[in-house]
């Protein structure tokens, strides 16, 4: 049986900087998630139905109730955590600012 056994990131500490990039982050992992499932022939639906293939998250990240944007930027968040547990940095380029 398959048990999970993901690293443990509790003990890294994010400056503000980065946390304020995981919602920005989050917001492109429900985009990536919201592509695939449109490829897959997925629509917006009231309820989800994997037969149907109809779900109601198919919205703007925006749209989101608060507990699946959550989901979202815990992803991001670990994600975020991981790569700087495994020794990398962030280097922003203030250049390439929107």
């Amino acid at each position: 049986m398959y048990q999970p056994k993901p690293m443990i990131t509790s003990d890294v500490e994010l400056p503000a900087e980065l946390l304020e990039l995981t919602e920005k982050l989050a917001e492109n992992v429900h985009d990536i998630w919201a592509a695939g499932r449109i490829a897959e022939g997925w629509v917006y639906g009231e309820t989800k139905d994997c037969r149907e293939k109809t779900t109601p998250w198919l919205v703007p990240y925006q749209e989101l109730p608060e507990s699946e944007k959550e989901y979202d930027r815990k992803t991001a968040l670990e994600s975020i955590k991981l790569i700087r547990k495994l020794g990398y940095n962030f280097v922003r380029d203030d250049a390439d600012e929107d």
